[in-house]
């Protein structure tokens, strides 16, 4: 089973992508979603936060703001640093347990996706066989971010300054997928790699 990994910078469109490839009947493994729900539900991950970012990251009714933590950890490196160590060793935990299930089933299915927004920047790649780029103008990106998750233009910035760049995520690109807001051009990318994965595995 190939396993390929979707990555890209934020605004990129990494979610409309791995929704496509859904579509085609591809299984998707989202970090970002397994990130959510350490942060939400798992105890041990609350209370390191916790412990290590203090109460100012917390909302009104005592659960982890996550636009609070974003902008703890994207202001200083030091901080991202400290977040990642507390949950990448259970965001790998849980894509293995992933994989192996989808190993188990039959039939096998011949690729799946994992989407790991931060793939270059966190080492992840010992995961994945294939890794896939997300990529979109920058001014498409900033505007996309700033109306989906009602933040400022400099907040936006920050962000994708923190970020590897598009020049070196080309350098471990094996595909490509450009997203500047046209969906027929995008799902036509998609269903292209869709059979080009299918017929690698096979």
């Amino acid at each position: 089973m190939l396993k390929v990994g979707l990555t890209g910078g934020i605004g990129s469109g990494k979610t409309a992508v791995s929704d496509l490839f859904d579509k085609l009947g591809t299984p998707v493994i989202d970090t970002d979603i397994i990130s959510h729900e350490l942060v939400s539900h798992d105890k041990s991950v609350f209370k390191a936060i916790i412990d290590t970012f203090g109460g100012d990251v917390l909302d009104t009714d005592n659960t982890i703001d996550r636009k609070k933590l974003a902008g703890i950890i994207f202001a200083k490196e030091e901080n991202k640093r400290l977040l990642e160590k507390i949950l990448h060793p259970k965001i790998r935990d849980a894509v293995n347990e992933q994989i192996q299930h989808l190993n188990h089933r039959t039939p096998a299915p011949d690729y799946l996706i994992v989407v790991i927004p931060l793939l270059l920047e966190t080492g992840f790649s010992e995961i994945i066989d294939r890794i896939l780029i997300v990529m979109a103008d920058e001014d498409h990106r900033i505007k996309r971010v700033m109306q989906r998750d009602n933040r400022k233009l400099d907040e936006v910035q920050s962000i994708i300054q923190h970020q590897v760049d598009d020049r070196k995520r080309v350098e471990y690109a094996d595909d490509i997928i450009e997203n500047n807001n046209d969906i027929n051009q995008l799902q036509e990318q998609v269903r292209r790699l869709h059979q080009k994965y299918s017929k690698l595995q096979r």
